[in-house]
């Protein structure tokens, strides 16, 4: 007796009906990397190293799951040392707003900037020179061509203003320049030319708005009342408050109302289109020095307002946490964090792993138990542990990520795969699992726990059945949604939390439940990595439509309509043990597709003739056994699941062709001939799993069963009952699973459903007379499928695999 066994923890020991061919089995999967035991202890392994590697370190700190406005649970806490009590995000961050908009900016001043303006006026003036000569000269002369020179110049110049800025400058100046012209008093006077009045008062404009200074941004921008001006010639700083200076526009229009006193309308425009042309900043922003300011003054705010002293309470039982209370509660949680030894760290790590193990414990023992035949299977423990693996991960990433809910990620996922791959109590399990796998991540969040358990459950018993693929993009997501709510909602109105909080959750769950949209294309991506088949691609391949099978139909005909009966047998004979329904189902329609590369030598096709009176029963076994590997090489060609071509090798297991065996065994005593049973067996091999035994036991019997005469109930219990017993004593059966439980509970559907296909019908008078007429002279009835079936020798694999032409008439005529 082994540990386990002693512990109470070894498999379950069958009682009655023993188990087929399990011990050979075992022994000849023991022997493959596939089954190798150290390749499954070191997927166990790594997966627990990614368990333990995915809990983040903050997980240590609370032992006591708590949240704002629910009642303290634990006992009354007291502070065991000194401890700060830390700010929240939300306050520091307050704080580091505040100090952007208080802090301020830096601007540089331009000491040249006086020289620099007195040089661009005199720049202005200077080009504009040759324009007034010009205009001049035009006026006196008033020829084309010296109108034609004044634009040039004009154009010239690049000063850019506009007609109306030049044209009391051109007028006032050519008055000046010419006495005898009547003066126009309303637009200067004509003493002088007003262009030289115009930059005097410009230059001591400049100088009044550089030394209140002029800012090169909007004040729009700046959001303090105070700006800082630093001087580096003189190494001077000093702040100055924002309305005593002015932004170029205010300076615009300052200038503008002092130009509207002293001038006329038109002169005050000309001179305001200048002076917007030469005005620049003496007061320059400076970014880089402003942010590092901000910078400096943002790194010296307290992290900490207060603190706890030693022994004073902290919070009592059944206390509402409050923000304070929390506050203070996560503020001793991270002071023990700081404050831990060595020791402490090392041995909360160690608790973590212990955690991690015994939740993992439960599943894996639950494989080893009840889903042997996945926990023994390296390629489908690796599957479980990538799928279980991927959810903790995904976990671990959305809790490190600041803002971010648990509740975003679809944990859902996961279980649904398996339960899609294996069954629902896998994936119930699994769920559980990751429930607690995820709520030792998420800092022992019992909420969490719950709502996942719940969501994830519901979720997955929407998928035990799945017929449509709409049920993963409404269904399941909805059905997800509607769980976590109503947790979610339940938790939310026992500790009184807001509709915000309240909100923001349902948030992150509403992204979770669209997440779970890309479960179909994992599964799909699941199938080719791992070579599984699950119930979507088996549902696409039922289709009839499909070209093989539409080609099946049109080539052998007979055989189709077989394979159709067969796959009707098997897949309620699998529903009635709990096999796999739908496998067998497809696997049935699939199975003897090898036909139709000679459709012709199989009964079900022929017509009239027969093809193998022209052969050798050795021959003729050949060809029949021919449509095994011709299947299989189809299927291959074809892209069929290796879980389908199983059903096409095994389906004959190594039954012997028993017709052309005793007909070949007539022949060699006429012509002394050797003759080896081998020869005339299928090449196998056997069936090793309950849906592949099911259609061995389906295809024979379906095959028997058609070339009876006037079959009846006690004819077809005989007939199921001794062509079972024949295959489990030939060993066909012996590497599958299947309990003589199972083979009774699949020899009662088979003959349920062949009583309903051979059931009698009332006779009218109408078909009496007809089968009176059709009557030859032998007492037969012309046209029924029964007679020439048995009255003939098997021509077809059906009737000859193992003899089932001839074993009806051992069975009946005996």
């Amino acid at each position: 007796m082994g540990l386990l066994e002693k512990l109470g923890l070894g498999q379950k020991k069958r009682h009655g009906a023993p188990v087929i061919g399990e011990k050979k089995k075992q022994r000849e999967e023991s022997s493959s990397l596939r089954y190798n035991n150290y390749v499954r202890a070191l997927i166990l392994l790594g997966f627990l190293v990614l368990l333990v590697v995915s809990i983040p370190q903050s997980s240590f700190r609370d032992s006591t799951n708590y949240a704002i406005g629910e009642p303290w649970r634990g006992e009354d806490l007291t502070a065991p040392f000194d401890f700060a009590i830390n700010k929240t995000q939300q306050e520091i961050e307050q704080e580091r707003q505040a100090i952007r908009q208080s802090t301020p900016p830096i601007f540089h001043r331009n000491t040249g900037a006086a020289s620099d303006l007195q040089s661009r006026i005199d720049s202005v003036f200077r080009r504009m020179e040759p324009v007034l000569e010009r205009y001049h000269t035009w006026r006196e002369t008033d020829r084309q061509q010296d109108s034609l020179q004044f634009v040039q110049a004009r154009d010239a110049s690049g000063l850019g203003l506009s007609d109306s800025s030049w044209r009391p400058l051109l007028e006032n100046y050519h008055r000046v320049v010419s006495p005898d012209l009547t003066p126009n008093t309303r637009s200067a006077p004509a003493d002088a030319f007003i262009g030289n009045e115009l930059r005097q008062r410009m230059q001591s404009l400049m100088d009044e708005l550089l030394e209140d200074g002029v800012i090169n941004i909007a004040k729009s921008e700046i959001s303090t009342n105070e700006i800082t001006v630093r001087n580096l010639q003189d190494r001077t700083e000093r702040t100055l408050n924002l309305g005593n200076v002015r932004d170029l526009q205010e300076a615009r229009s300052y200038a503008g109302d002092r130009f509207s006193r002293f001038y006329y309308e038109d002169i005050a425009r000309a001179a305001n289109d200048i002076f917007a042309r030469v005005l620049q900043p003496n007061l320059v922003y400076n970014t880089e020095e402003t942010n590092t300011r901000i910078e400096e003054a943002i790194a010296n705010i307290s992290t900490t307002r207060g603190a706890v002293t030693e022994g004073e309470v902290i919070i009592r039982r059944g206390d509402i946490i409050t923000q304070e209370r929390y506050s203070r509660l996560q503020s001793l949680a991270e002071a023990r964090s700081r404050t831990a030894t060595t020791m402490e760290r090392w041995l909360r790590y160690g608790g973590e792993i212990l955690a991690v193990v015994a939740i993992i414990t439960i599943f894996f023992f639950y494989l080893y138990l009840y889903r042997r035949s996945i926990f023994e299977d390296n390629s489908m423990l690796l599957l479980v542990t990538i799928a279980m693996g991927l959810i903790c991960v995904g976990s671990s990433i959305a809790y490190s990520i600041e803002g971010i809910s648990a509740y975003i990620v679809p944990v859902a996922v996961a279980p649904i795969i398996l339960t899609i791959i294996f069954d629902s109590r896998v994936g119930l399990i699994s769920t559980i699992t990751l429930a607690l796998l995820t709520g030792l991540i998420n800092g022992n969040n019992f909420e969490y726990v719950t709502a996942t358990t719940v969501a994830c459950s519901l979720g997955l018993f929407s998928v035990r059945d799945i017929k449509k693929r709409s049920q993963f993009f409404f269904t399941t997501p909805g059905i997800v949604f509607a769980s976590y709510t109503l947790v979610i909602l339940s938790f939310s109105m026992t500790s009184f939390q807001g509709w915000d909080a309240l909100l923001d959750i349902l948030f992150y769950v509403g992204i979770n439940a669209i997440f779970i949209l890309f479960t179909y294309p994992l599964i799909l991506l699941f199938e080719k990595a791992f070579k599984v088949t699950t119930d979507f691609t088996l549902l696409e391949l039922s289709d009839t439509n499909l070209p093989m099978l539409k080609e099946l139909m049109t080539r052998a005909p007979g055989t189709f309509h077989h394979s159709l009966q067969v796959s009707n047998m098997a897949e309620a004979a699998a529903g009635s043990i709990g096999a796999n329904g739908l496998l067998c189902r497809v696997g049935a329609l699939y199975h003897d597709i090898g036909k139709m590369e000679n459709p012709g030598y199989y009964s079900e096709n022929q017509v009239g003739t027969n093809e193998h009176d022209k052969l050798k029963p050795r021959m003729s076994a050949l060809v029949i056994k021919a449509h095994v590997s011709n299947g299989v090489k189809m299927a291959r060609e074809h892209g069929l699941p290796e879980v389908i071509i199983d059903f096409i090798k095994t389906h004959h297991g190594t039954s012997l062709i028993k017709y052309f065996y005793d007909k070949g065994k007539k022949n060699a005593d006429q012509e002394k001939d050797e003759i080896r049973e081998e020869d005339f067996r299928y090449d196998g091999p056997l069936p090793r799993t309950k849906e592949t035994g099911i259609l061995l036991l389906a295809d024979g019997i379906e095959a028997a069963s058609r070339a009876m005469k006037d079959p009846n109930y006690q004819k077809l219990e005989s007939l199921i009952s001794k062509m079972i017993d024949e295959r489990v004593y030939e060993g066909q059966l012996s590497m599958t699973p299947l309990t003589f439980q199972d083979l009774r509970n699949i020899r009662e559907t088979f003959l349920n459903i062949l009583m309903g296909i051979y059931h009698s019908r009332v006779e009218y008078p109408d078909d009496k007379k007809e089968e009176k007429e059709q009557k030859d002279g032998s007492g037969r009835i012309r046209g029924r499928k029964e007679g020439p079936a048995v009255e003939k020798a098997p021509l077809g694999e059906e009737t000859q695999q193992d003899g089932e032409g001839p074993q009806v008439n051992e069975y009946y005529n005996s």
